[in-house]
């Protein structure tokens, strides 16, 4: 499998120098050549593969032969080496709760695989790699719990100050080791466009062995789609009609990859594109105007961004084609009252507890629903409630417990640097860690 870069498709590039590279140039993401179709056995009747076969079949495909079969089905055995259960809340919608890996967030998955990946492809370099990333909440704790103690490998973290929650900035800092945490005083739209500077500029590139490991590298992005297949396997037990899929959405890189197994044949009703009060797509499929906006602050950090860079990955898979996009995605826009209200009248009522994330998916999706009348779906569980407390135990008056497995990373010390949104700043640090 060959990828070529979304803003010159005249570079081109197999999946271990994507995965490397992490975007191509002029910060343009690398998009594959052709969508592999899913066997239409293998789709109707995933009860009978187990689940470690699942993920190698969604990712063999993508990956080609960079990575032995042998070798890949150890990577993605390990990449879901915890519980993914689908789990319902009411008649109509059931939550697949991605929350039970390492740091308690869906994106432990991707996270997992793209170490694995990339510990492969540079098991005999020489020279050290640094993993560059910006994170809104969890993506830098998936990272570092998934390089942490990597030989021949820096994992530098760049978030938000003020922006992510109590535990998420404990998963981020408290590390240490070979990780390196950088405390922006700004938005997570001012931590992705530094990390995006860094990719183009020349004199870092020729001092350090750079790669991102946010949702726009193939491989974060990619194996995302593994759960949404073992959702259906779930589901095909449960019920019968093809369900609506709902999905917490902020850089848009979930969403897409559940687009793009739908796309190779994954069966689903429709998708709806939950969003905070950062509403940039929501509003274009209202009026076809894609407007990038300044970064809210909300209950939902993980959602917070003005400008989501996996968007143009599903305007690719749609051929820019407005109408077909359209027919296929919804996108709602909840604010924070509504968040904290929903939180409340669902533990009220079925004893389930959701997290801001969730919450905003939940509310979309019920709207959908109450406008579809018959049909059902899921939701995306995104992240573990006691990394969002504050909102959870304010909507809930329930305080919840830190889970052992978190108690002694709880206990350490916090170690951050702290930068302005200034591209200088950045690049000094770089240099100086080489």
């Amino acid at each position: 499998m060959n990828y070529y870069n979304l803003k010159d498709k005249k570079e081109i590039v197999d999946f271990k120098t994507a995965t490397i590279k992490g975007q191509g140039k002029d910060k343009g993401l690398f998009f594959p050549e052709f969508i592999p179709q899913f066997d239409t056995y293998f789709i109707e009747n995933l009860h009978l593969f187990p689940d470690e076969e699942i993920a190698f079949q969604c990712m063999k495909d993508f990956v080609g032969d960079e990575i032995p079969s042998d070798i890949l089905m150890e990577i993605v055995s390990e990449t879901i080496s915890f519980e993914i259960p689908l789990k319902k809340i009411s008649e109509n919608i059931y939550s697949l709760e991605l929350f039970h890996g390492p740091t308690l967030a869906f994106k432990d998955i991707g996270a997992k695989f793209m170490s694995r990946c990339l510990s492969y492809f540079l098991k005999n370099e020489n020279k050290k790699v640094t993993v560059l990333v910006a994170t809104s909440g969890d993506t830098g704790g998936a990272v570092a719990n998934g390089f942490y103690k990597t030989t021949g490998t820096n994992v530098v973290i760049l978030y938000p100050k003020n922006r992510v929650s109590p535990v998420q900035e404990k998963q981020l800092t408290a590390l240490g080791e070979n990780t390196y945490a950088l405390e922006v005083d700004g938005s997570f739209d001012d931590c992705q466009n530094l990390v995006k500077q860094a990719f183009s500029d020349e004199e870092i590139n020729s001092e350090l062995f750079l790669t991102s490991a946010n949702s726009i590298n193939v491989a974060r992005w990619l194996p995302q789609q593994i759960y949404y297949v073992l959702a259906l396997k779930q589901w095909q037990k449960l019920e019968k009609e093809n369900p609506v899929i709902c999905v917490p959405s902020g850089n848009f890189g979930n969403i897409c990859a559940g687009i793009l197994a739908h796309f190779r044949g994954l069966s689903a009703e429709h998708f709806i594109a939950a969003c905070n009060e950062n509403d940039m797509v929501p509003k274009y499929l209202k009026s076809k105007k894609l407007e990038p906006k300044e970064t809210v602050a909300t209950l939902s950090n993980a959602m917070d961004v003005g400008n989501p860079s996996n968007f143009v990955r599903i305007l690719e898979l749609f051929e820019n084609q407005f109408e077909n996009l359209k027919s296929k995605i919804t996108g709602y826009s909840i604010d924070d009252k509504k968040t904290l209200q929903t939180i409340a009248e669902v533990y009220e009522k079925y004893n389930y507890m959701l997290e801001p994330h969730s919450a905003v998916a939940y509310t979309a999706l019920e709207q959908y629903l109450k406008e579809k009348p018959g049909k059902k779906g899921f939701i995306l569980g995104t992240a573990h409630p006691v990394k969002f407390p504050d909102a959870v135990e304010k909507a809930t008056r329930i305080k919840i417990g830190i889970p052992k497995s978190l108690e002694e990373l709880m206990k350490k010390e916090k170690k951050s640097v702290e930068i302005t949104p200034d591209f200088a700043e950045l690049k000094r640090f770089l240099l100086n860690k080489n």
